[in-house]
């Protein structure tokens, strides 16, 4: 399915770059998965710098040292949990559209990713061509996402709101959350951004304050549902009320 079809770009050669050339990243833990991926960008497109990341280090390090026109993530990757990779993306590169590519085919995962920011969703079920297409249709400015799939349907309140204070998480602040769900420490957050614990704090308290919570517990608590995708049973959790 593409929806709201627009732009298009011009691809060069990957020596000499031009602004109009394209640089995709590939996000995913299994190399057989980035090289079916890898082949159907370059069945599109030809001569696309092609970045890979198998962690999500390493893609946040593709960021820091190239723009990125594209970004084929999954959801299931070293450092990240649900849709935490996703969240950080949307908040951290704005400009850059994601495609999720993920083999939980699951319709609300699929809404879900729409709602907070993907331009599309490629199961990885996929043959070579709808891939190709999804790519293409995203590329063009518009999005994609399986036929299957309505996201007309009017969505649960409980999530839409979940999904929105989310998204009010500054790119950091995702990092910090992620990390207190890894059962990190303050001291231990700040030595792996280079921050100070004051620093850490901070973020710490915005975070409770953006996601109604009280205790960085019950944010832990809310960010493990989400992770699980048990998003209708974050509002019903005692501990939360």
């Amino acid at each position: 399915m593409v929806l709201n079809e627009g732009r298009t770009n011009t691809v060069l050669g990957r020596t000499g770059l031009a602004k109009s050339e394209m640089r995709i990243v590939v996000a995913d833990d299994h190399p057989l998965v980035r090289g079916a991926l890898r082949e159907a960008v370059i069945a599109l497109t030809g001569t696309t710098e092609i970045i890979e990341a198998g962690t999500f280090d390493e893609l946040a390090s593709a960021f820091a040292q190239n723009d990125i026109d594209l970004v084929l993530l999954d959801l299931a990757m070293p450092g990240v949990q649900g849709f935490s990779g996703l969240l950080y993306l949307r908040a951290s590169h704005p400009a850059s559209p994601v495609i999720v590519v993920s083999g939980n085919e699951d319709r609300s995962v699929i809404k879900r990713c729409i709602e907070l920011g993907a331009s599309g969703f490629i199961p990885k079920s996929s043959n070579a061509d709808v891939m190709g297409q999804a790519i293409r249709a995203v590329l063009d400015g518009g999005n994609w996402m399986p036929d299957d799939v309505d996201i007309s349907a009017v969505p649960d309140r409980d999530v839409s709101d979940i999904v929105r204070r989310l998204a009010t998480l500054t790119p950091q602040q995702v990092r910090v959350l992620m990390m207190l769900s890894s059962g990190l420490l303050n001291k231990q957050i700040a030595f792996e951004l280079s921050v100070s614990e004051a620093t850490v704090k901070a973020h710490v308290s915005a975070i409770l304050q953006k996601l109604d919570v009280d205790s960085r517990t019950q944010a832990v608590i809310v960010a493990s549902k989400i992770a699980a995708g048990q998003w209708s049973a974050v509002g019903q959790d005692p501990t939360l009320s």
